[in-house]
């Protein structure tokens, strides 16, 4: 820094308001300030500031070790939100969310000095096996499963998104709506059963038998064989978009037409569903605003705020595979 004060002609804490971004500096010093940092190549040297400050910047993150959309999506808008709040990330994606595997992660992340970890939790194993663990840095969970734990929560409301695709179907005039759900450990398959449960009720409509399986479009082409056997429901609300597209191929295969012979609605609205055969209906989670609100509330636990649960509002994505309905 005394290099980069010498040649722009400013003095060293000159530099250090430029680099903090701190309002008070001419812009004509400013650029000087800049330009003599991209010539000497300057970069801050950040494990002087931590001895400093007593912060790193940086942020761990535990997640599962899955391809999956939703907890794939959450991490990648969790990075880009700390990123753009100055932070950096750290990563641990756990096969087993045990007690032992999450101690490991965070003694991994507290030997790093990071200054909060940020677990996303989608099975209930996680979040038992996080609660049990207390860390001397903030936890935040990103996790619809926070019953009982004391940690600041942040989740997508999975059952107002259920009844958003339960409700458009039966506003098209379905009376019978069957759920083909995710596996029952997650929470985001249990909230969104709990959403097609509630709306169907409340509409006093019959509520049959769920269909569960597995997250995979190969589950969802298997329940759509059982339902064709069995006599098609007027409308299918799937719990996540490969679900939705199993079951649009083994209706197309067999000759059934949707949404004329019956609906489809899936969850998650992930890229290509708009290219669907039909175009799919679905619920879109906004993981993006996931991602800045997980960071926000790391930065108030960093504060001394109290714990909270944020809870993010779903938007149903209407498309042709819940068509009109013409009735049998």
């Amino acid at each position: 820094m005394n290099d980069v004060a010498a040649l722009a002609g400013v003095s060293h804490q000159t530099v250090s308001r430029v680099l903090n971004d701190h309002p008070s500096v001419r812009p004509a010093t400013r650029e000087r300030v800049l330009e003599a940092i991209a010539t000497l190549g300057y970069r801050p040297n950040l494990a002087a500031r931590a001895l400093v400050t007593r912060r790193t910047g940086t942020l761990g993150v535990i997640t599962p070790a899955s391809a999956l959309f939703g907890p794939t999506s959450t991490l990648v808008a969790f990075e880009q939100a700390a990123r753009d709040a100055g932070f950096y990330v750290s990563v641990a994606t756990l096969r087993e969310f045990s007690g032992a595997e999450v101690v490991a992660a965070v003694e991994h992340f507290l030997a790093q000095g990071v200054d909060g970890v940020v677990v996303v939790a989608p099975r209930s194993g996680t979040v038992d096996a996080v609660g049990g663990v207390r860390l001397p840095v903030p936890v935040v969970l990103v996790s619809s499963g926070r019953e009982g734990v004391g940690l600041p929560t942040v989740a997508v409301d999975q059952v107002a998104g259920g009844r958003l695709a339960t409700e458009h179907l039966l506003a098209t005039g379905r009376r019978t709506v069957v759920h083909v759900a995710g596996p029952q450990e997650w929470y985001d398959a249990r909230d969104r059963l709990r959403g097609w449960r509630e709306a169907l009720e409340a509409a006093g409509a019959a509520v049959p038998d769920e269909r569960r399986g597995g997250w995979s479009a190969a589950d969802g082409f298997a329940v759509g064989q059982d339902l064709l056997r069995e006599g098609l429901p007027d409308a299918v609300f799937a719990a996540n978009d490969q679900l939705a597209l199993g079951l649009l191929a083994a209706f197309a295969q067999a000759g059934a037409r949707v949404p004329d012979d019956v609906a489809v609605v899936g969850f998650d609205d992930e890229p290509g569903t708009a290219f669907y055969t039909p175009p799919l209906t679905t619920v879109r989670q906004g993981f993006d605003e996931l991602g800045r609100r997980a960071v926000q509330a790391v930065a108030d636990a960093l504060a001394g705020g109290a714990p909270g649960h944020q809870s993010i509002a779903p938007e149903l994505v209407v498309r042709a595979s819940s068509g009109a309905w013409q009735g049998r």
